[in-house]
């Protein structure tokens, strides 16, 4: 039996494998290298995944300190499992998210509240359908105190007394609407044998966030196209292979990599994996990854080296680090009590 489950794990790695082949490897909005990390900002229907009862996960990217142009951007997220009546055939993820990024001198920053729902099908033993939804607010502002202005030189020198001629004081933050859709198909074999493949879509009404009254400058949609799978190879290793498109408006970016997970020790209540593998941006970045695990306990650590034009320009590969925390919690069922998605 454990041979059979090996081979049919081979096979599922080599169709990954052909899923990342035709890819098209050529955005905008919040992103994180370890996208795979922070499920509810790719995908709705994500929502509610996962092998326990509640989910907390908190992520940091910290870019171009160096410059110095500082990119900050932080999310956390919960999500928890609701079922049916005891029902093995579907369950409800339900969730909330917060996001919060800001860069640059002006300190543009961009803060989001949403609320998400997913409906998960059991097709079959091996097969789950999701469909997701979310809804929430976001706002976009600066500050213009730390912005200086031409109409601010008086002919000698800069001056900071001088009106700036601009008209940003009752302009400078924005509110507006957050929209997002989004499908997911699993394949489980085990449950350290899966594959993910889902489509998701943001800012579906395409807000208008222009700090002007009467000014239009609306918010593109976000595709949004994924796949993660993992593989158990031996017992004491998987591999995890994960790829995700993404395109709005004029830009598009491809997200890639692998890990192999190494089970270190599987003693219940000492259970520790060690997490080694790297990824590549196609903003050319490349990143090593570091992740630990020990029971429901899970951090992440990576950082990226740009090779893009504008690092060429400042004459520096560095980007910076991205980490991700996550808690899961099991709730103890009563023995007459079935789980609620049991193959998980």
């Amino acid at each position: 039996m454990v041979q059979l489950r090996s081979i049919k794990g081979w096979k599922i790695l080599g169709i990954f494998l052909l899923i990342l082949e035709n890819f098209n490897v050529a955005g905008q909005d919040l992103h994180y290298s370890q996208f795979y990390n922070s499920p509810l900002n790719i995908n709705p229907a994500l929502t509610g995944v996962f092998n326990g009862d509640h989910r907390v996960t908190l992520s940091m990217r910290d870019q171009w300190r160096f410059v110095p142009v500082p990119w900050f951007t932080f999310s956390g997220a919960y999500d928890r499992q609701l079922s049916f009546d005891r029902s093995e055939k579907h369950f409800l993820g339900i969730g909330a998210m917060f996001n919060y990024d800001r860069q640059g001198d002006s300190k543009l920053n961009l803060t989001t509240l949403n609320a998400s729902v997913a409906y998960h099908r059991i097709l079959s033993r091996n097969h789950i359908l999701s469909g997701g939804i979310q809804l929430g607010l976001s706002t976009r502002g600066f500050n213009t105190e730390t912005l200086t202005w031409d109409k601010q030189w008086d002919g000698d020198a800069f001056n900071a007394a001088l009106p700036t001629g601009e008209l940003f004081d009752n302009f400078s933050r924005v509110f507006f609407v957050e929209t997002a859709l989004g499908l997911n198909y699993r394949y489980q074999l085990s449950s350290r044998t899966h594959v993910d493949v889902g489509a998701a879509a943001t800012h579906l009404i395409e807000p208008n966030v222009a700090f002007y009254d009467g000014d239009e400058s609306t918010l593109p949609r976000r595709y949004s196209l994924s796949a993660v799978g993992n593989v158990k190879i031996i017992d004491q290793l998987d591999i995890q292979l994960h790829i995700m498109q993404q395109f709005q408006g004029p830009y598009d970016e491809t997200v890639f990599g692998g890990l192999g997970k190494i089970y270190i020790s599987e003693k219940r209540g000492k259970e520790f994996q060690l997490h080694l593998g790297a990824g590549y941006r196609t903003a050319k970045s490349l990143f090593p990854i570091i992740a630990l695990q020990f029971n429901q306990y899970y951090a992440s650590l990576s950082y990226d080296f740009d090779t893009n034009a504008f690092n060429r320009i400042v004459g520096s590969n560095r980007g910076g680090p991205e980490m991700h925390f996550r808690y899961i919690i099991k709730n103890v069922k009563p023995l007459n009590t079935s789980k609620v998605c049991p193959i998980y």
